[in-house]
């Protein structure tokens, strides 16, 4: 009896924590996996290398904001399902580096979907959108059909990227989604986001080390989820047959004082003890509070986030320590 043969998923900008667990999931389900990054030749991919699975993708590079090298790899590739994950992926860096942010996002997804437009394949896209798009809704749960309100150059990038997708998926028929994911982390974090920071640094006071955390706006409240789990909403999103935008997230938020004491609490310390408020370190312009409503992707794909803030912490934590602990030595 013949086996039907193995979709191919490209995942552009492999290197990233989403790419990996994503990569991992896609394996598991009997893909073949490509990846690309702006240069496979020197990159490291430990994100893939911490999972186990470095040999069983295959990493090609390609800058998405050059048309002539995303043509050769999609040709090349000839993949079935195509995943967006490249692109500048910090709110704080994108008021350092706005045209980055734009030109990256933006006018990389936008090369995407024309390349896809004109290779006329059926290829099926996934777009990583954020829920930053939203700016502040004074606390109300945000939906699909929440206007966007972007505040920093990274959400302004990824509004314009949704839009682009909604727009050829009407104007050209192309099976195209995003999704608008909150916050979600995982040991795979680098030590850039703030949630990576906090956790490395109690593990290190934890050891031994003296120093002090400080941090940006303590009361800023985050829906928090775990990224292992999100990965699974993407693809369910890419095998719905009519392609539609879904907001994945928890439905819970926190604030970032209380993601800070379950971190030092994990490693049997107090927060109060060892962190400082910085003003200096407050955003040109934030989002007081965000929240998210998981009903849309609950009721038609049938996922729902199954870890909480404190639950993503632990995990986080437990990692770090494996990491950073030297193994016991018997005898």
């Amino acid at each position: 009896m013949s086996h039907p043969a193995a979709k191919t998923a490209l995942i552009c900008g492999i290197s990233g924590q989403d790419a990996a667990y994503l990569a991992k999931l896609l394996i598991e389900q009997g893909y073949r996996v490509v990846g690309t990054s702006r240069d496979a030749a020197v990159a490291s991919f430990t994100n893939l290398v911490r999972l186990g699975i470095r040999d069983r993708v295959k990493v090609t590079s390609a800058v998405l904001t050059d048309f002539r090298s995303l043509i050769r790899v999609l040709l090349d590739v000839e993949p079935d399902e195509i995943y967006n994950l490249a692109g500048q992926t910090s709110v704080g860096l994108s008021f350092e580096q706005p045209a980055e942010a734009l030109e990256s996002i933006a006018f990389g997804t936008l090369n995407l979907l024309e390349a896809i437009r004109l290779l006329k394949r059926p290829v099926r896209f996934y777009n990583a959108c954020s829920s930053e798009c939203f700016g502040d809704t004074s606390g109300a749960p945000a939906d699909e059909e929440t206007p966007f309100r972007p505040r920093s150059p990274y959400a302004v990038a990824k509004a314009a990227a949704f839009w682009q997708v909604s727009s050829y998926r009407e104007a050209y028929g192309i099976h195209a989604c995003s999704g608008i994911l909150f916050n979600h982390e995982s040991p795979l974090r680098p030590e850039r986001f703030v949630t990576q920071k906090v956790v490395a640094a109690a593990c290190r006071i934890a050891n031994g080390s003296r120093e002090r955390l400080r941090l940006g706006d303590l009361s800023v409240r985050r829906d928090w989820g775990w990224a292992p789990e999100y990965v699974e909403a993407m693809w369910r999103m890419v095998q719905k047959e009519d392609p539609t935008d879904y907001v994945v997230c928890t439905g819970e938020t926190e604030p970032l004082s209380r993601f800070v004491e379950e971190a030092f609490s994990a490693v049997g310390l107090d927060a109060r003890d060892y962190v400082d408020e910085d003003p200096a370190l407050f955003r040109p312009a934030d989002i007081p509070s965000s929240i998210g409503s998981p009903a849309k992707v609950r009721e038609e794909l049938g996922w729902a986030a199954h870890y909480r803030m404190r639950d993503v912490v632990r995990g986080m934590v437990r990692a770090a320590r494996e990491l950073t602990v030297p193994p016991r030595r018997d005898g």
